[in-house]
Parts: structure tokens; C-alpha cells; sequence
């Protein structure tokens, strides 16, 4: 298999890719097999959103490779929400645990990787240890390196893209609203056919951050710590706009779906005309299986949208850190990347550098088909950044006050 590689082949690796001298080179490969050799009949405890049955699978599949591979064991701790796995590692080091803890491994970023680091709750750094990092081309991928603005530091691995697509049937929409004020006059004119997930759901808060990138006037502002500004001046165009935009929203903004499935589902029942979701494969995936009709397709607005990159991190008392970087070291494999890229088992992105894989892995990336709905990545837009992580907390806040449904 393609992740299969011997001890010399690995120091071959990191003394071409990762600009090591021979005997650094030797010295990361010997302490790395000391990483392997450790690793050997842990379990890793990895916390991770569990509600959707791809990704399920997903975490699944890794699971019995590494313990086919490497003698690890894997447990999926699925969540609703990656604060839980915080707030439980946040209670154990105010409790004195500072070894033994119940999380090895969690999936990722924004706000919760912003509240880890900043308590301290942290193994690492270890990024640089895992000979698979070279394969992102950090030097020349510097968005890897920031978590929504924050600068990871070694502290978490970068393992999967993402960005915001909005969904159509052509047949009914041959040509979408591409702009916030396009979709609100779309919205008005053909009400109750849009509607948007209920923040402070993931989707729900960046189709909020994706208006107000938009419409802001000071957008640097996004870019730093909240409190460093004028929240209220800086946020007022977004409450404008949905100030009219919620009345012309499928039950006029009453009640709203909880995440992209429920998007989906709306299309599927002929309720909304317009969905998204932060996957190109979403809507594919609901043309595969009968869901949404073949003339789905995406589409991004004109002056782009929110893209990002999600990790995973080890807590700084992880029971077993070196199972979990075993584990994450095999996440950014070749084989695991492009099974992970793949629509029919999941569909999102890839971190790795196609310039730093082989030929033969390189071409087998490319030729993936990423289903009917997917656009090609040059007609993707430009991606925009995610804002400073402390907007999302105050942008979920105010809106509950302003609209939260009761």
C-alpha cells in the first residue's frame, strides 16, 4: 500500500523533503520508531463530531488500519459539539490531572483550538515530529500554519480543507444570487424558498461570518480580538441585513434547520430552492442517493467564501500521545488523504502539497471524481479567511438575543 514504507525510505524522506542533514535525518527516524515501539497496544480516545455516518465510516476505517498497521487500538468518542471534549479537559487540569487523561486525540479548531491554547491545555509542540508533515509543504502553505487567524505552532496537525458552497437545481435556478444583496432580493422576491442553519451551529455562525465579510466596513476588524474594537458599529450590517432578510426566510425565521443535513432535507422536500454546506460533497452525496435531483449543482458568490482548515490536537495529559501521533501521522498519509478526499467516502479536501507526493499518488489525487455537483478548483473563487476565532463566540451571542428562537 502506498503509506507502507520502510525505516530507510523514511529517513530518505525527511532528509530530501524535510532539509535535514543525514544524521538529523537518522536521529528523526530512530525517535521516531521509538514513537511506533511505544505506541504498540495503546487505544487512542478520539473525540470527534459523530453526526454525520460518512465520516463515521471514515474514522472507522482509520481505526482498523492503524491497529492492522501499528498494534493501536482506536474508540471514536463522537460529539455534538467539540466544546464538551474542551470543557472535560479544562475540568482535569483544574482537578490536578496532569497525566492519565480520558482524551488522546480531538478534532479541531476555531475557537476551541483558541481556548486550549490559551489555558494551557496543550501537548506539544509535536507537529514536526511526524515524518508525514512534510507532505504539506508547510514553508509554502502558510495558511496551515493559522487556526482561524491563531498561530498553531506545532501544537495541533493540519488533516483536512474546507470551504463554503452554496447548492442549486439548475433546473429551477439556472443562474443563483452570487452576492449577499443578490441573494436578500432573491430572498424577497421568492419568500420562504432560503433559510440558513440555527446558530450557534457550526454552519449556521459562518453563513453569518460569510454576510458580514461581505458587507463590513472595516474588515480588518474581523482580524483581530474582538474586544480590540467596535463590535457593535462593526457587526451593525449584519443585523441589518438580516433584520430583512428574516422575514422572507422559510417560515419566516420561526424556526430554522440545525445543520447541513437538515438543509438537505429541505431541498430534497421542495421547501427551499438554495442550500450550502461546508463540503463540496454534500450535495453530490444527496444526488448519489436519490435525495436531490441530477441537476444539482454548486456554486460559490463572486467575491468568494469562507474556507478553512480543520485539525487535531493532543491534550497536554493525553494517556497516550504517542498512539494518537502514530494515529495522526497515518491521517495525513497518502492512501488516507486520498480516501478521505474521495466523495464516495467522504469528500473533503486534501492538506497535502501534490508537488511533495509521488507520481503515481499525485495522479491517483487528481483523478479523483469528486462527483456531479462538485466545481473544479479553479472555479472555486477566492477563499476567504476566517474571521479572529473570539468573533465567533460574540456573533452567536448577539444573535440569540436579537432572534433566538423560543
Amino acid at each position: 500500500m502506498l503509506y507502507r514504507r520502510g525505516i530507510a525510505a523514511l529517513t530518505l524522506v525527511l532528509g530530501l523533503l524535510g532539509g535535514l542533514s543525514p544524521a538529523s535525518a537518522e536521529d528523526a527516524s530512530r525517535e521516531w520508531k521509538q514513537v511506533l515501539d511505544a505506541a504498540r497496544g495503546q487505544t487512542v480516545y478520539w473525540n470527534a463530531w459523530g453526526g454525520d455516518s460518512r465520516i463515521n465510516a471514515y474514522i472507522d476505517w482509520a481505526g482498523e488500519q492503524v491497529e492492522e498497521r501499528f498494534g493501536i487500538s482506536l474508540v471514536h468518542v463522537k460529539l455534538t459539539d467539540t466544546a464538551e471534549a474542551v470543557a472535560r479537559v479544562l475540568a482535569e487540569k483544574s482537578a490536578g490531572r496532569t497525566e492519565g487523561g480520558a482524551i488522546d486525540l480531538i478534532w479541531i479548531n476555531g475557537e476551541n483550538f483558541a481556548a486550549m491554547k490559551r489555558n494551557g491545555l496543550l501537548f506539544g509542540p509535536w507537529l514536526e515530529r511526524l515524518p508525514n508533515n512534510t507532505l504539506t509543504d508547510p514553508a509554502n502553505n502558510p495558511d496551515l500554519g493559522l487556526d482561524f487567524g491563531v498561530p498553531v505552532e506545532g501544537l495541533e496537525m493540519p488533516w483536512a480543507r474546507a470551504r463554503l458552497v452554496f447548492y442549486r437545481d439548475t433546473a429551477v435556478l439556472p443562474e443563483p444570487p452570487a452576492t449577499s444583496d443578490a441573494l436578500l432580493a432573491w430572498a424577497q422576491e421568492n419568500r420562504g424558498r432560503f433559510t440558513y442553519p440555527l446558530p450557534p451551529s457550526f454552519l449556521g455562525t459562518t453563513f453569518l461570518k460569510q454576510i458580514l465579510i461581505e458587507r463590513a466596513a472595516d474588515k480588518s476588524a474581523l482580524y483581530k480580538l474582538v474586544s480590540e474594537g467596535d463590535f457593535a458599529a462593526v457587526s451593525q450590517p449584519l443585523w441589518d441585513y438580516l433584520d430583512q432578510l428574516h422575514p422572507a426566510l422559510w417560515r419566516q425565521a420561526r424556526s430554522f434547520p440545525k445543520n447541513a443535513g437538515g438543509m438537505r432535507r429541505l431541498m430534497s422536500d421542495g421547501e427551499i430552492d438554495i442550500a450550502f454546506a461546508f463540503s463540496q460533497s454534500e450535495a453530490s452525496a444527496g444526488i448519489d442517493s436519490g435525495e436531490l435531483p441530477e441537476t444539482v449543482r454548486n456554486y460559490v458568490f463572486d467575491e468568494g467564501t469562507i474556507g478553512n482548515v480543520s485539525f487535531v490536537a493532543i491534550p497536554f495529559n493525553a494517556a497516550h500521545s504517542d498512539a494518537a501521533m502514530v494515529l495522526a501521522n497515518f491521517l495525513l498519509s497518502p492512501e488516507a488523504q486520498m480516501r478521505k478526499q474521495d466523495p464516495a467516502h467522504w469528500g473533503s479536501a486534501t492538506v497535502l502539497s501534490l508537488g511533495q507526493l509521488k507520481k503515481e499518488e499525485a495522479d491517483a489525487i487528481r483523478s479523483l471524481d469528486l462527483g456531479p455537483a462538485a466545481l473544479p478548483a479553479d472555479k472555486l473563487g477566492a477563499m476567504l479567511a476566517e474571521p479572529h476565532p473570539s468573533w465567533t463566540e460574540a456573533l452567536e451571542v448577539e444573535w440569540v438575543r436579537r432572534y433566538g428562537v423560543r
